[in-house]
């Protein structure tokens, strides 16, 4: 029976190849192999992605996690967002024994971003500050366990209310996203740890999603949590949970909003915040999260980063995503002529 399945797999592969025009068959073909879940398979491998990729020679074949990665292929790309200890062994062996393909990203440094404690420690140590603007994190504070110690904690840390509340683990599920906002201090009580506690920064209700795809940036405006005002902090208690902030239906691209709101930041500041963060995450496919201090116009603070975030809300990502996996063939093909 699994004999006659890869039998099918390896049929249905030969026509997809074949399906090809005959000059790419000739010229090298770029073969991705991909392991998403199916959520993040519908919403990457939408129609039109998959058609501009077959006209410019790349093929995308599903990765089958029932049988062995090394006996899959031959890849040139492995494309990935899966979690689990075993798949990153998995992964990395991979890696060791196939040099020769890009696995897209390293899982080690994926790991990084699954802790919202890290995830934005390379941010906070980067001081980026020049003449385009400051980027910095908010000050925030992590809580393991013991929700009864929260209120005394943060008073000893000088935190100032309200606090954003999100879990520590970021593992890219539905309620890793979820979000609460802290009023008080006896509201902190009813927080469930591990989580991480952020000072809510006034940023006009809006927030920049920077979606980076190699050395390529596209920045989208999301509507965000309103500003909270020191009236609302007097009126106000409890702890308010949301779900996912930015999403696609909260796009703030063709709202009438305030211009000292709405301006995106300066390009130069996220090309130098990308180069850095690239650098030292390790990675090529990720985005921040990024807001304006309101009555600023040059302090922003990145809120979170995400690994392979929702690119198919991204403007134009069809050419952006496969522009970007044909220059990594093209550089390793120059690599190995020189």
């Amino acid at each position: 029976m699994r004999m006659m399945k890869e039998e099918i797999e390896e049929q249905t592969r030969e026509e997809e190849l074949l399906s090809f025009p005959q000059t790419q068959q000739q010229s090298k073909l770029v073969v991705v192999g991909y392991a998403l879940t199916s959520k993040k398979t519908k919403s990457f491998l939408q129609p039109k992605l998959e058609g501009l990729a077959r006209n410019k020679g790349i093929l995308f074949v599903a990765i089958d996690q029932n049988r062995p990665l090394s006996d899959q292929g031959p890849f040139d790309i492995v494309l990935h967002k899966l979690t689990g200890k075993e798949w990153r062994q998995i992964l990395e062996e991979y890696r060791q024994t196939h040099p020769e393909v890009t696995v897209l990203d390293p899982p080690y440094a994926i790991q990084h971003l699954h802790n919202r404690q890290s995830m934005l420690q390379c941010v906070a140590d980067m001081n980026l500050s020049n003449s385009y603007g400051k980027v910095d994190v908010p000050r925030q504070l992590v809580i393991e366990r013991d929700a009864s110690s929260i209120p005394d904690v943060v008073l000893k840390a000088g935190l100032t209310l309200p606090l954003v509340a999100k879990p520590l683990v970021a593992d890219g599920s539905a309620k890793s996203h979820e979000l609460s906002l802290a009023y008080d201090q006896y509201s902190l009580k009813k927080l469930e740890p591990p989580l991480v506690l952020q000072e809510f920064v006034n940023h006009g209700g809006v927030l920049f999603k920077v979606y980076i795809v190699g050395e390529a940036i596209k920045v989208v405006r999301r509507f965000s949590l309103p500003d909270v005002t020191k009236q609302d902090l007097s009126r106000s208690a409890g702890v308010f949970r949301f779900p996912r902030v930015s999403c696609a239906a909260a796009s703030a691209d063709d709202a009438d909003l305030d211009p000292c709101v709405a301006e995106l930041p300066p390009r130069p500041l996220l090309e130098r915040l990308a180069k850095e963060l690239r650098r030292q995450l390790g990675l090529r496919l990720f985005n921040l999260d990024i807001i304006r201090e309101h009555g600023t116009r040059d302090q922003f603070y990145v809120i979170d980063i995400n690994y392979f975030p929702g690119y198919g809300k991204m403007p134009e990502y069809e050419h952006i995503f496969t522009d970007f996996l044909l220059s990594l063939t093209q550089s390793r093909y120059k690599k190995k002529s020189c």
